[in-house]
């Protein structure tokens, strides 16, 4: 028999970090957030230097958040931008966030590769704030971020998300060169 349901976990540690009572306001709080999540995530081990949470953009509520899960979870999908916004998706119960009643930020460490910049623009997020460039990633990590449009931020503002770049990209950057000098492979 086929399995009949997909399981993937986040680690415990996330409560510590993750804050839900909190209001995250402004940019460099969000991707602040998604940041801290990656150093997390490399300094306990658990996947790659990558974090990202989803907010309501009005309230500042974290709606969700994650981190890179490809290694422990054995899926190549399970990315912190996609497990955010899976997560997002199933608090909100609905598969596209956005509509009359909402409005929803995507922040990250890192700018999303080409499967998570294909997830958002289905996924209903109106806005991208992202932390280091793919540059930084590939320039730092021996990760590959896969191919874009040429005009990927003018793709994604055609759909009106609004993306805003290279917040907090120093402190994005150190935590991907922490990875990439350590010799990690997850």
């Amino acid at each position: 028999m086929l399995p009949l349901q997909i399981h993937l976990t986040l680690p415990p540690w996330m409560d510590e970090v993750a804050d839900i009572g909190r209001r995250y306001v402004s940019d460099d709080e969000r991707v602040g957030l998604a940041i801290e999540l990656s150093r997390q995530n490399v300094e306990r081990g658990g996947g790659g230097p990558f974090g990202a949470a989803v907010f309501d953009a009005l309230s500042g509520r974290l709606v969700s958040a994650a981190v890179n899960r490809v290694v422990s979870q054995n899926c190549s999908v399970a990315h912190a931008e996609m497990l955010a916004i899976m997560i997002a998706q199933q608090r909100l119960n609905r598969s596209r966030m956005n509509g009359d009643d909402g409005h929803y930020v995507l922040a990250t460490s890192s700018q999303p590769c080409c499967q998570c910049y294909g997830a958002m623009v289905w996924a209903g997020i109106d806005e991208l704030l992202i932390g280091a460039r793919s540059d930084d990633v590939e320039e730092l990590t021996e990760f590959d971020e896969g191919p874009l449009p040429a005009d990927w931020i003018g793709e994604l503002e055609l759909r009106r998300i609004v993306v805003r770049r290279d917040i907090l990209r120093d402190q994005a950057r150190t935590v991907l060169a922490a990875y990439g000098t350590s010799g990690a492979s997850y």
